[in-house]
């Protein structure tokens, strides 16, 4: 799958695509069963040219779990979820993150996540180029993009709107790249994520870089846009000079 976008920002990395499969993709990177691993980092991975497969005996943390849609495996965080997000998980448990100031506030962001179990047996990151759309057909558009980079999307986004369609919301990495992005898609406008703003994800990710994740039919409206657009003319081009 091409992308004239992904030409034009010329971006470091490739743009990845996140596919919802039953089939497993062979020679796929993959943490081990049961075994602790940052989604977050799988997808730099697939930025970087590898393709990744997680399933639910291979999503790495449960809040991982969560992000990639495979159901609420909040419920079986040891001392809980609201704790660890913010104060503590009380004696014996990990230290809270203190994302938010009390329990209750964390418990209350945690009910209102868009948390899904979608039915396929396996979640796919793979660079966009390699997606064979005669075959495949990706749930998310995922770009890591600088700070010039990511105001064209966010312009791009809103190029044929009148209403925003851009969110910065406080969430986990791989929520902001994966659970949010789709939720959006059953929306009649979806709005497109800016995510890797997590605190714990930032190491896996270039100090300079966001990610920006649509659903592909926003992805496929901005595709659409790209010629005619102010990607054409003279303010970009003084922008894109030093890409």
């Amino acid at each position: 799958m091409k992308s004239e976008l992904a030409n034009r920002l010329k971006l470091r990395y490739s743009p990845v695509a996140i596919l919802f499969t039953n089939e497993k993709p062979e020679k796929a990177l993959e943490f081990a069963e049961q075994k602790w691993g940052c989604v977050a980092a799988m997808l730099t991975a697939a930025t970087k040219g590898r393709t990744v497969v997680f399933s639910r005996k291979t999503f790495g943390c449960l809040g991982g779990g969560v992000g990639l849609g495979l159901g609420n495996l909040y419920s079986e965080f040891p001392g809980g979820i609201a704790n660890f997000l913010s104060t503590g998980s009380g004696e014996g448990y990990l230290p809270g993150e203190a994302y938010k100031k009390t329990p209750a506030i964390a418990q209350s962001f945690v009910d209102n996540l868009p948390i899904t179990d979608i039915p396929e047996q396996y979640v796919v990151f793979k660079p966009l180029a390699e997606v064979d759309e005669s075959k495949e057909k990706p749930k998310v558009i995922v770009f890591y993009v600088n700070p010039d980079q990511l105001s064209a999307m966010v312009v791009l986004a809103n190029y044929d709107r009148a209403e925003s369609s851009v969110k910065i919301p406080l969430v986990a990495g791989c929520q902001s790249t994966c659970l949010l992005p789709w939720s959006e898609a059953s929306q009649e406008k979806p709005s497109a994520i800016v995510g890797m703003l997590d605190i714990s994800a930032r190491p896996v990710i270039d100090a300079d870089l966001l990610s920006f994740s649509m659903p592909l039919s926003l992805f496929e409206e901005m595709e659409s846009n790209v010629h005619g657009s102010f990607l054409d003319k003279e303010a970009w081009r003084k922008v894109a000079k030093r890409l």
